[in-house]
C-alpha cells in the first residue's frame, strides 16, 4: 500500500520559508496568495494487511522520523 505523510510546521511556529515565497508571489503580481506555509512530502509503500494497519505505521514512522513533533505536525493518507 502507498502511504502519503505530509508534514508541515505548527500553526504557532513562525515558517520563515513560507514568508520568502509569498514575498515572491506578492512582488510577482499574485496579489490574491495570502499566507503561505512550506512543507515536506513522503509517499511510503507499506507492506500491511489493511489500510488501518498501514496508516498506524506511517504515522509511527512519521511521528519517529519524519517529523519533529515539538514544531511540526503530520497528516498521513492511504491509498
Amino acid at each position: 500500500m502507498k502511504a502519503r505523510v505530509f508534514v508541515t510546521l505548527k500553526k504557532s511556529v513562525f515558517d520563515p520559508q513560507g514568508k520568502t515565497i509569498a514575498d515572491a508571489l506578492h512582488s510577482l503580481g499574485y496579489q490574491g496568495v495570502g499566507d503561505v506555509r512550506q512543507g515536506k512530502f513522503f509517499e511510503l509503500d507499506i507492506a500491511a494487511a489493511s489500510a488501518d494497519q498501514a496508516r498506524t505505521l506511517a504515522a509511527e514512522v512519521a511521528d519517529k522520523v519524519l517529523a519533529n513533533p515539538v514544531i511540526e505536525s503530520y497528516r498521513v493518507e492511504v491509498e
